[in-house]
């Protein structure tokens, strides 16, 4: 038996990445997943892959989470072909580079829409849904360590990510008065080799920026997706029943300087 054997699973920006790295970790412990994404041809491209290894155990849907409708659309079409919601994985986000005066507020609102309102429209149309399948279920929101440390050039990133912890709390404390129960967490990753890194390596080359981001690690490397998945997998299954509310760093040492 997998770790989440026999629950569904619904995980936001799943094309690539932390998406689709934590969907393929849940479809290999036994889980149904829907994997959404804007970028169509990738997320169907990852659900694809998922099936060859996982006959049968993940779906795809186009989602922009930046829209309400989708939300409610795309949620209750993958609990009918799941027959129910166990898990939500608010995964899907934006990096940005900006000091608070730099930062047009455009690009401010677009960080806001895509990296915590989204995470709260999930939450919001989820929750019935979990409720109605009628077992325990949880909530993992995908923040970041920049929503627990701040810098001076991540103002919308920063302010987002930190609103996706505390929402994360809230969420917490409202589901631990269902019944059943839903709990809801929120990681926190530093530095990951995934895509959302290109825009930080600019015009230094991949490699260079790597090393670059990796001397600011304790542990001198960056994450791995799969360090990310792991945490999500636990945080998902039955062994964290007595865990919500909580913040989880995959941070390599950062918030211990």
């Amino acid at each position: 038996m997998g770790r989440v054997q026999g629950k569904r699973a619904f995980v936001t920006g799943a094309a690539q990445g932390l998406g689709a790295a934590i969907a393929r970790k849940l479809a290999q412990e036994g889980a149904q997943v829907t994997l959404t994404d804007v970028n169509v041809d990738k997320v169907e491209s990852a659900t694809a892959a998922i099936n060859a290894d996982f006959p049968g155990s993940a779906r795809a849907f186009a989602q922009d989470v930046r829209e309400e409708s989708e939300w409610e659309t795309r949620l209750s079409l993958a609990a009918e072909a799941m027959g129910g919601l166990n898990i939500l994985v608010n995964n899907a986000g934006i990096g940005t580079l900006g000091s608070v005066e730099d930062t047009p507020y455009a690009e401010w609102r677009r960080v806001f829409d895509i990296d915590l309102d989204s995470v709260f429209l999930g939450c919001k149309y989820a929750l019935p849904l979990m409720r109605r399948t009628g077992e325990p279920g949880s909530i993992v929101n995908i923040s970041s360590i920049a929503g627990l440390i701040a810098s001076h050039n991540y103002a919308a990133y920063n302010a987002a990510k930190a609103g996706v912890w505390m929402l994360s709390k809230s969420v917490a404390l409202h589901g631990a008065r269902m019944r059943p129960q839903i709990r809801c967490n929120s990681v926190h990753p530093t530095f990951i080799k995934t895509p959302i890194l290109d825009g930080l390596a600019g015009a230094l080359g991949q490699e260079e920026a790597y090393a670059k981001l990796a001397r600011q690690v304790p542990l001198g490397r960056l994450g791995e997706p799969d360090d990310v998945a792991y945490l999500v997998l636990y945080l998902a299954s039955d062994e964290s029943n007595f865990v919500t509310g909580a913040e989880f760093k995959v941070d390599g040492g950062i918030s211990a300087m």
